[in-house]
C-alpha cells in the first residue's frame, strides 16, 4: 500500500497552477482551461518553454533508470512532477518493483493529485514538506517507513532549486540533504538557465506569469558555474553537468539548432 501522509483538499480550478501548467507543456491531460490559458501566455512569451519542459522530463526518466539500474533501491523525490505520468516510481518500478519512493511537495494541490495517482501503489509515499526545511523532511515518519539511511539513497532535486532565492542559501540546503546521505548515494539534479538565450527573449516576462498565479514568487535562472557549485560533494558521472538532452541520450544527439531551444542543465552525481 502507498503511504499517504497528507490530507486531501479540494482542487482549485479557478487559478492556474504551475504543476498543471507543466503537465500541459508535456502534453498531459491533468490540467484545466485556466492552466492552459496561463501556459499559452508563457509559450507566447517564451516558445522554448515546451521543449525545455519535455527535455527536463526525458532527462528525469533517463536518470531514474540509471539509478535503478545502478542498484539504488530507495529514492527521495522533492518537488514531484505529479500529476504528470509516468513519474519516478513508475520509471523505477519498470527496472525493479522493489524501489521505494518517497515523494515530497509543498503544495496541497499536488498532494490532492498524488492521492489519486498513488492510491494503492506499493513502495511509495507522499507527504507535504518544504525543501527549505531539510530537518522536517528527513525526520518525517514517511521517510522513516520507506528510507533506510544505512543504505545508498537517490535524492532528486529536479527543476526545483530555481524556486529558491540566493538569500535562502540553495547551496546550504543541498549540503544539508547531502550530509544526511550515506556514501554511494546519488543526486539527480536539473535546473533552468538563461545561458542559451539572449537577453530580452521573454524569460522574465514568462516568469511574471508564474508570479501572478499560484506559483512561488521567485524564479531564479542560474549559470553553469553556479550550478556546478550547488553539486559540491557529489562526483558527477559522465558527461557531467550538461544541457538536458546531452545527458546520456537514448537516441541521436540533438542538433545544435534543437539544443538552442533547451534552457536547462542536468546532472547525476555520486557521494563518495
Amino acid at each position: 500500500m502507498a503511504d499517504q501522509g497528507f490530507t486531501v483538499e479540494e482542487i482549485d480550478t479557478s487559478r492556474p497552477h504551475p504543476a498543471r501548467m507543466y503537465d500541459y507543456y508535456l502534453g498531459g491531460k491533468d490540467n484545466y482551461e485556466v492552466d492552459r490559458e496561463a501556459a499559452q501566455q508563457v509559450i507566447h512569451l517564451l516558445p522554448d518553454a515546451v521543449p525545455s519542459a519535455r527535455a527536463n522530463r526525458a532527462f528525469m526518466h533517463r536518470a531514474v533508470r540509471f539509478l535503478a539500474e545502478s542498484g539504488i533501491r530507495q529514492i527521495i523525490d522533492i518537488g514531484t512532477g505529479i500529476p504528470t505520468s509516468p513519474n519516478t516510481h513508475q520509471v523505477a518500478h519498470d527496472v525493479s518493483p522493489d524501489v521505494r519512493v518517497a515523494y515530497i511537495d509543498n503544495d496541497p494541490i499536488v498532494a490532492t493529485h498524488a492521492g489519486a495517482h498513488l492510491l494503492g501503489t506499493s513502495n511509495t509515499g507522499f507527504f507535504l514538506g518544504d525543501l527549505r526545511d531539510p530537518e522536517s523532511i528527513l525526520q518525517h515518519p514517511t521517510i522513516g517507513k520507506l528510507i533506510d539511511f544505512d543504505q545508498p539513497v537517490g535524492l532528486m532535486l529536479v527543476a526545483i532549486l530555481h524556486f529558491i532565492r540566493d538569500d535562502e542559501d540553495p547551496a546550504g540546503l543541498v549540503a544539508a540533504y547531502r550530509d544526511a546521505l550515506p556514501a554511494g548515494s546519488h543526486l539527480i539534479f536539473s535546473h533552468p538557465t538563461a545561458d542559451f538565450h539572449a537577453p530580452g527573449t521573454g524569460s522574465e516576462e514568462a516568469a511574471d506569469v508564474y508570479r501572478q498565479s499560484k506559483a512561488t514568487a521567485t524564479f531564479n535562472l542560474r549559470t553553469h558555474a553556479e550550478l556546478v557549485a550547488l553539486c559540491e560533494g557529489f562526483d558527477l558521472v559522465d558527461p557531467g553537468l550538461v544541457q538536458l538532452p546531452l545527458w546520456r541520450p537514448d537516441g541521436p544527439v540533438p542538433t545544435k539548432r534543437e539544443l538552442s531551444h533547451i534552457g536547462g542543465y542536468g546532472a547525476v552525481g555520486v557521494k563518495n
